[in-house]
């Protein structure tokens, strides 16, 4: 059973700019309060938190022992060890560090598209957004995540950062564990125009270069780039040593493509605008989006990253709180074997 959670508002000023309650439904917060987000490698961190290091040291939890070596320091000898077996061994401890969470935000023009009512998906009473859209679009709902990932590992008391992208990175809110940051996350999110084509590899570049320590990302996009340029970005997180998580968010209308009659459809990302039969086209378009939603969960599932779609026809609190506790599962399976 879900405790109930502190008021968001709390996390940041008062603000004319923002209202949390747009970001972070009261519902989504009931679900998201009692889980944790970990990440499944093994993070580095300077503070003491929740998370292991792979430095070895004098820390809070056991690690293993090993032979005592010349030079080693003979404090940490484990003398019960040595009356029982007649070997000096040293005890290795695992250091609790914190978490460093990156989320990257698509804010290309593809994310402007939405089907769904804004007062519904927001549980607002406001008809339309704060720019007057009457619809909940896919960077509404990336928002959203965002804002909701960044409340919980404050809340768990790890660091946070975020970046904007489209053609390129577009704005960065530095990672930091104070109340004071997610304000900053969301207020980032409320400002950034939703237009340009994705360069996926460009802004991992990008972002790449700023970054020295290893972090788990999480990409919040609707991924619509070439399926091996989305590869190659992953490609280069795993080089770099880091994990990442892959949110794919779509809109039901284009994972079900329910349009019945002709109409022009325009491109969001400087595409040209036709005019089709919807009806003549919906069995290949169901192949080809399909197609491409196996690729982007295969490419990240080839470096061990984890993919999850995202519907905007849902809300964000079942779909969170049950991925994030089939990626805990699966950690914790790992770390027995």
């Amino acid at each position: 059973m879900d405790r109930p959670v502190e008021n968001p508002e709390a996390l940041h000023e008062a603000s004319n700019a923002v209202d949390p309650h747009l970001y972070l439904h009261p519902q989504t917060l009931a679900r998201l309060s009692s889980m944790e987000l970990r990440a499944k490698m093994i993070v580095e961190g300077v503070m003491s938190g929740q998370h292991r290091s792979p430095y070895a040291g004098v820390s809070v939890e056991f690690a293993q022992h090993r032979q005592y070596v010349a030079g080693d320091d003979i404090r940490h000898l484990d003398w019960k060890v040595y009356a029982r077996t007649d070997k000096l061994m040293v005890k290795q401890y695992q250091q609790e560090t914190t978490l460093d969470l990156v989320i990257l935000v698509d804010s290309s023009g593809s994310m402007k598209f939405g089907s769904r009512l804004f007062s519904d998906a927001s549980g607002s009473a406001s008809e339309t957004s704060p720019d007057g859209r009457p619809n909940w679009s896919k960077f509404d709902h990336a928002t959203a995540t965002a804002a909701a990932l960044a409340y919980i590992t404050i809340h768990q008391g790890d660091r946070v950062g975020l970046a904007v992208y489209a053609h390129e990175l577009r704005a960065m809110v530095d990672r930091s564990a104070r109340k004071s940051t997610w304000k900053q996350i969301v207020d980032t999110l409320a400002t950034q125009p939703i237009d340009q084509q994705t360069d996926t590899v460009r802004m991992m570049d990008q972002i790449l270069a700023k970054i020295s320590n290893r972090c788990l990302f999480v990409i919040v996009s609707d991924f619509f780039d070439e399926p091996e340029r989305i590869r190659s970005a992953f490609a280069k997180v795993k080089h770099r040593g880091h994990d990442l998580i892959a949110l794919q968010v779509l809109d039901q209308a284009e994972t079900t493509f329910e349009f019945d009659t002709p109409a022009a459809f325009v491109g969001l990302e400087g595409e040209e605008t036709i005019r089709i039969d919807p009806r003549a086209l919906k069995e290949e378009y169901l192949k080809a989006i399909n197609t491409h939603i196996e690729l982007v969960a295969k490419h990240a599932r080839s470096f061990g990253f984890d993919h999850q779609l995202i519907s905007t026809h849902h809300w964000l609190g079942p779909t969170l709180s049950s991925f994030v506790a089939r990626r805990n599962a699966a950690s914790s399976m790992r770390s027995v074997r």
